[in-house]
């Protein structure tokens, strides 16, 4: 039985712009099922109404005045419209239906458009929206916009209940506040936000039925990302939000590539040493035993040299695999080349010393396999327990230890100082 979250109905009479949207929807994993009549639509939604969206095509043989939106509209499923006529009564009529968007047939743009739509829909309940107004209907009216978008709503009457839900909700990743509110107006509230979230975590819209134009600026001044005046345009209110959403995603995004490896998709070095850091300081602080650890896995240029670089590649994947699964409660990265570090905690120095050589242990034992290949691989490890050294001091001394497990023969574990 498909889910009803990936099950889009496709309403549309032209066959080729009914493959191009049956495309853009299987690219995004949607199950499809087309209809070309309004009669379609009805037999179909008789049986089974459990889609997650739609597309309608405004103008049908059977249907020429839009009688197929609000048939499916009437059944709870979010629609978009596709339309070819232009006209502006066309457009408020639609407009003034609930629909997620309409998008004019043009040109192939509308087809992109309509590929962010989709994928927004069916991600937007990942970002929270919290919806800041002391007015009853208007708070409502953007809430009942958000929803049909699929965002997850959170509201407040005013500022002082705002940055308590902000603070308990820390998975909202927008502010939309009017500027006219008692106890804490709506500039004051995104100064007090700024002071705690910088604009690359949340992003804040203000929002302002005066006339006047200083308002913008004020709220831009006061650390606010968009400015929207009352009364406001659907269109151009979805557009802001999607706009500013899709900016933080990016920036996110930027983050992730900034701070990942991207062959073993551990943190790399950079994010090792800022995270890590952090990690040692609360175990120091909290009396909770720690290690910092080095791998290197020993040999890699015969791996290379004797099965090639993309079998080198796949090892160093392996490895990160198996550093997930036995340096649980911790961090772990690729520092470059086959050189790898860990920060993990535990209950005590055994039960530490005991997580690294077991990971020793089964890599010495371990076929990797890769096409037709059995690769046999070890890796020597060095560590340092529990010091209230500087971080980059820890990882030199865990070096140290690896460079003698490396002296000594190899696939061994040596910590720094012994270990009883």
């Amino acid at each position: 039985m498909s889910s009803i979250s990936n099950r889009l109905l496709v309403v549309e009479d032209s066959k080729p712009i009914a493959t191009v949207i049956k495309q853009i929807a299987n690219s995004l994993d949607f199950e499809v099922t087309v209809a070309s009549t309004l009669a379609e639509v009805e037999r179909i939604l008789q049986g089974d109404n459990s889609f997650f969206a739609a597309t309608i095509d405004y103008a049908l043989p059977d249907a020429n005045e839009g009688e197929a939106i609000d048939c499916v509209l009437s059944h709870g499923i979010p629609s978009v419209v596709m339309t070819g006529k232009m006209d502006e009564e066309t457009r408020q009529k639609i407009l003034a239906k609930p629909v997620i968007d309409y998008i004019p047939k043009e040109n192939s743009q509308a087809f992109l458009y309509l590929k962010r739509i989709l994928h927004w829909q069916k991600t937007n309940s990942k970002n929270g929206i919290l919806v800041v107004d002391d007015s009853a209907a208007a708070r409502n009216h953007v809430v009942e916009l958000l929803k049909r978008r699929n965002f997850t709503v959170f509201v407040a009457n005013d500022g002082v209940q705002a940055l308590e839900v902000l603070q308990q909700n820390t998975d909202i990743k927008m502010v939309i506040t009017d500027l006219e509110m008692p106890n804490m107006d709506g500039i004051e509230l995104t100064n007090e936000i700024r002071k705690k979230i910088s604009r690359d975590k949340l992003a804040v819209i203000g929002i302002s039925g005066a006339s006047s134009g200083i308002n913008s600026a004020r709220f831009i001044k006061n650390g606010a990302d968009d400015f929207l005046r009352k009364p406001f345009c659907p269109e151009e209110f979805y557009c802001r939000i999607t706009q500013n959403i899709e900016s933080l995603n990016n920036f996110a995004q930027i983050q992730k590539v900034a701070n990942t490896d991207y062959l073993t998709e551990l943190p790399n070095r950079r994010a090792f040493f800022r995270d890590a850091e952090r990690l040692a300081a609360k175990c120091i602080e909290k009396n909770i035993p720690y290690a910092v650890a080095m791998l290197d896995i020993d040999f890699f240029k015969k791996v290379n040299d004797n099965y090639g670089h993309e079998a080198g590649d796949h090892v160093l994947k392996v490895i990160a695999l198996y550093m997930r699964k036995y340096l649980t409660g911790g961090i772990i990265a690729r520092l470059g080349g086959e050189e790898f570090a860990a920060v993990i905690t535990g209950v005590d120095e055994d039960q530490l010393y005991a997580k690294l050589d077991d990971l020793r242990r089964e890599l010495s034992v371990a076929q990797l396999m890769y096409e037709e290949h059995h690769i046999s691989i070890t890796v020597s490890l060095g560590a340092i327990f529990n010091s209230q050294l500087t971080l980059a001091k820890q990882v030199n001394e865990a070096d140290n230890a690896l460079y003698v497990s490396k002296e000594n023969g190899r696939n061994q574990l040596t910590v720094h100082g012994g270990h009883e």
